[in-house]
C-alpha cells in the first residue's frame, strides 16, 4: 500500500466515526424524553466496552489481514478444501505497529465496525433496557461474535475464500459490513426485543398498539444527516481495504453511498404520503438508514443505477416491515433497527449477488446470508437469553414509570419541562 493511500484511507476512517453518532442520534429522538440521557449515554458506554473488549479478545479472533505476519488462521480441513474459522493474531494487538499499512488500517476499520455492531441494538431496547445489561451484551458482542463473523467476511475465513475453493464469484461480498455489521446487529436487536419484551403500554390488548413516537425529530433527522457524511467515508475505506478498489473507484463508491440512500428517503417519502397523507418524519429517516445500510454492501460493486433501484426497493420496504412488525407481530422496535440494519442489510448482500458481475456470486451470498441467519441468530438469541439471568436486561416497573434518566442516572435530559406520566401507568 502507497503512503498516499495508506493517508487518504485513513482521513476516510477519521470520518467514519460520525456514523455511529448519527446512528446514537437517531436512537436517542427516537425514544421518549425520559431516558434521552442514558440513551445517549449508554452509546458512548457501550461503544467503550465494545472496543476495550475487541482489543483484549476479539482482535486475536478476528485476525485482519492474511499473510501479514502474526496474521494467520486457524483451519480444518474438509472435503479437501482448507475452512479457515478464526484468526490468531497477537494478544492485545501486540506487533501491530510493525505490521504491514494495509494490516493497521484493517484493524482500526474492524474497531469502528465492532461499535457500530454493539450499538444498533441499544436503540430496540429503549425505555427499558438496562445499561448495564446493554454493556454487558456489548462485550459478549465484541469478544466472541463479531470477531468470527468478521474473520469469516474479511480476514480470509472461508465465506471469502468461496471463490477460490468453490469457484463461488469472489467469494462472499461484504465491503462496508453490511452483514457482519449491520444484520449481526439487527439480529442482537431482534433478540433483544423478543427477550426484553414490549414496552408497557404499547400493546394494551391484542390486535391494537399504542402510539408512542420518539421525542425528538430534529435528533433524528440531524442524526440522518450526519450519519450520511459517516457513511461514504465508511463504504469508501471499506473498498479499498476489503475490495481492493483503486482510488479512481472511491469517487463512485461515495456517490453510490449518496444515490441508494437517497432512493430510499425518495420511496419512504412518497409511500408515508400516500397512506397518511403526509410524509412521517421517523419513518422517512429510517427509511434514509435502510438505503445507507444496504449501500455498505453494494456501494463499491454496482453502477450508479442499480444504487437508485437498491435504495427505492429498501425504501418502500421500510415503513411497510415497521408496520407489519408493529401491528402483526406485536414487536416493539422504538428505533426501527430491525427493518433498518438486519433487513436493510439483508437486502444489501442480496443486491450485490444480483448486480455482481461475476458468474456465481449470487450463491456466495446466499451461502453469507444462510450462514448469518441460520449459525448466528440462535446463537445471539441463546446467548443472550442465557446473559438476562446473570444480568437481567429489563428495568423494573417503578423505573420504566420514572423513565431511565431518573432511575439510572438520577437526572433527566430535560430538567426544566415537568415530563408528564402516561395514561397506561395511573
Amino acid at each position: 500500500m502507497s503512503e498516499i493511500v495508506f493517508a487518504l484511507t485513513f482521513v476516510l476512517l477519521l470520518l467514519s466515526p460520525l456514523a455511529i453518532a448519527g446512528v446514537a442520534l437517531v436512537n436517542t429522538g427516537l425514544g421518549r424524553s425520559r431516558s434521552a440521557a442514558q440513551a445517549l449515554l449508554g452509546s458512548l458506554a457501550i461503544l467503550t466496552v465494545a472496543t476495550v473488549t475487541f482489543a483484549i479478545f476479539g482482535a486475536t479472533l478476528a485476525g485482519s489481514q492474511p499473510g501479514a505476519a502474526g496474521f494467520q488462521g486457524l483451519s480444518f480441513n474438509a472435503a479437501g478444501k482448507s475452512w479457515n474459522w478464526a484468526g490468531t493474531a497477537p494478544f492485545l494487538l501486540g506487533g501491530l505497529s510493525g505490521a504491514p499499512l494495509q494490516a493497521q488500517l484493517a484493524v482500526l476499520f474492524e474497531f469502528l465496525a465492532v461499535g457500530m455492531t454493539a450499538i444498533v441494538p441499544w436503540g430496540s431496547g429503549a425505555d427499558r433496557w438496562r445499561l448495564t445489561a446493554g454493556c454487558a451484551s456489548a462485550a459478549l458482542i465484541a469478544a466472541l461474535l463479531f470477531p468470527f463473523a468478521a474473520h469469516w467476511t474479511w480476514g480470509g475465513g472461508w465465506l471469502q475464500q468461496l471463490g477460490v475453493n468453490f469457484g463461488l464469484g469472489a467469494g462472499f461480498l461484504d465491503g462496508g459490513g453490511a452483514g457482519c455489521v449491520h444484520v449481526l446487529g439487527g439480529m442482537a436487536a431482534l433478540s433483544v426485543v423478543w427477550i426484553a419484551g414490549p414496552r408497557r403500554g404499547k400493546f394494551p390488548q391484542e390486535g391494537l398498539s399504542t402510539a408512542m413516537p420518539g421525542h425528538n425529530a430534529v435528533y433524528v433527522l440531524f442524526g440522518s444527516l450526519l450519519a450520511l457524511v459517516g457513511w461514504m467515508a465508511w463504504n469508501s475505506a471499506g473498498a479499498v481495504l476489503w475490495l481492493h478498489a483503486p482510488l479512481s473507484a472511491l469517487p463512485l463508491t461515495a456517490l453510490n453511498t449518496l444515490l441508494t440512500a437517497a432512493g430510499a428517503l425518495a420511496a419512504t417519502f412518497s409511500v408515508t404520503s400516500t397512506r397518511f397523507g403526509k410524509p412521517d418524519a421517523s419513518l422517512c429517516a429510517n427509511g434514509w438508514l435502510t438505503g445507507l445500510v444496504a449501500s455498505t454492501a453494494t456501494a463499491g460493486i454496482v453502477p450508479p443505477a442499480a444504487s437508485i433501484l437498491i435504495g427505492v426497493i429498501a425504501g418502500i420496504i421500510t415503513p411497510l416491515l415497521v408496520e407489519v412488525m408493529e401491528l402483526a407481530l406485536s414487536i416493539d422496535d422504538p428505533s426501527g433497527a430491525i427493518s433498518v440494519h438486519l433487513v436493510g442489510g439483508l437486502w444489501g448482500l442480496f443486491s450485490a449477488g444480483v448486480f455482481a458481475p461475476k458468474p456465481g456470486q449470487m450463491v456466495a451470498q446466499l451461502v453469507g446470508i444462510a450462514t448469518l441467519l441460520g449459525l448466528f441468530l440462535p446463537l445471539i438469541y441463546l446467548l443472550f437469553s442465557l446473559l438476562n439471568r446473570w444480568v437481567p436486561f429489563r428495568v423494573d416497573p417503578d423505573g420504566e414509570r420514572l423513565g431511565m434518566d431518573l432511575h439510572e442516572l438520577g437526572g433527566g435530559a430535560y430538567p426544566e419541562f415537568v415530563i408528564h406520566r402516561d395514561e397506561s401507568y395511573r
